[in-house]
């Protein structure tokens, strides 16, 4: 998750999709690759899919959110913390 003041495309836009009432998904208009997701619940923030860069290594995680959710046969071997759903917004 980023400040959206931190993100700037420097290609082309994502093609953004409402995907509920209060929240919308970004996508690459040409192959369907899902790049942000950015919802009036977690105002002036912008949730970037790392798979979606072209440096992802460059990006240092600070923690795990939606943990609850996470599948029990993926389980990443690090001490960061783990938030069951989204973290404190002071965190994000």
């Amino acid at each position: 998750m980023f400040q959206e003041q931190q993100v700037n495309f420097t290609g082309a836009h994502p093609k953004l999709y409402a995907s509920s009432e209060q929240a919308q998904r970004g996508f690459c208009e040409t192959c369907g690759t899902p790049i942000s997701f950015s919802a009036a619940y977690i105002p002036g923030l912008i949730d970037l899919t790392i798979g979606s860069m072209d440096q992802p290594d460059t990006i240092t995680p600070q923690f795990h959110y939606w943990h609850s959710k996470h599948l029990a046969w993926a389980e990443f071997a690090d001490t960061l913390p783990r938030h069951p759903e989204f973290p404190p917004l002071a965190e994000a």
